[in-house]
């Protein structure tokens, strides 16, 4: 029998708060993955203790886990910030804690990667309510830095990145309440690595109502600053794109 060729190791990022509704599908479905060689870390980022307990009792399942808790809330962003610095992966993929992969999800994401020697790649994803009713489909296409500025078309979930090119920047993901994802993205693109799509729904991505990303308000604000400061755009040019940025969100979701 022909054995498997050895696999590159791949950190799987959970950022975990508040979400013990979802957590355990949400991590045996990195757990089970046909793809063997993987990292799960784990940052618990509750200032209280209350769910602690439960969160390591589901961290004896598999010896591949690796939690880390923080002292304090910091948000998902820096919590990635943290799972990052501790990966031994040469890739890094995140998964938050209310979405769910397809078994073969790595498997054949790296292999999508490795055959075209990508640096950064995200899949097409289907969206579902709290309660597993199908909501839509959003569908990964190929994104330069021009075309990711009018639209944010990446599932966070979806994401794989080589370890070498998120140490290129030394705090990844920025201090934002939402849309720190974006940020990255950007900056990615930016520096002239495309994000590469793979048009397979590989990842369950929960329409949450108890998510930050459902506030109207704060993800206004928090678009400005992503477009104003982090990109040092014009308030005008700033504006601009934060319009273009809600006409195709309202695009998506209704189309």
């Amino acid at each position: 029998m022909k054995s498997r060729k050895k696999e590159d190791l791949v950190s799987i990022i959970i950022p975990y708060y508040e979400n013990k509704k979802f957590i355990k599908k949400s991590l045996m479905s990195a757990i089970n993955q046909t793809y063997k060689n993987i990292q799960i870390i784990i940052i618990y980022d509750e200032n209280s203790l209350k769910n602690l307990n439960f969160i390591k009792k589901i961290c004896k399942i598999d010896k591949r886990i690796k939690l880390i808790i923080n002292k304090k809330n910091i948000g998902a962003g820096y919590s990635r910030n943290i799972g990052i610095k501790h990966s031994r992966g040469k890739y890094i993929a995140f998964l938050d804690s209310d979405d769910f992969w397809n078994r073969k999800k790595l498997d054949i994401q790296i292999n999508y990667m490795k055959k075209n020697n990508f640096s950064a790649s995200h899949t097409s994803y289907k969206i579902v309510d709290i309660n597993k009713n199908y909501l839509s489909t959003r569908y990964a296409f190929n994104l330069n830095y021009k075309k990711l500025l009018r639209s944010c078309d990446i599932g966070l979930s979806t994401v794989v990145i080589k370890k070498k090119l998120l140490e290129t920047f030394k705090k990844p993901f920025p201090k934002l309440r939402t849309k720190e994802d974006f940020v990255l993205w950007l900056n990615i693109t930016k520096s002239g690595a495309n994000f590469y799509g793979l048009n397979k729904t590989l990842t369950i991505w929960t329409d949450n109502p108890g998510s930050l990303s459902k506030s109207a308000y704060q993800k206004i604000k928090d678009a400005f600053r992503v477009y104003f400061y982090y990109q040092k755009l014009s308030f005008i040019k700033s504006i601009y794109f934060i319009f273009l940025l809600s006409i195709n969100y309202l695009i998506k979701k209704y189309k």
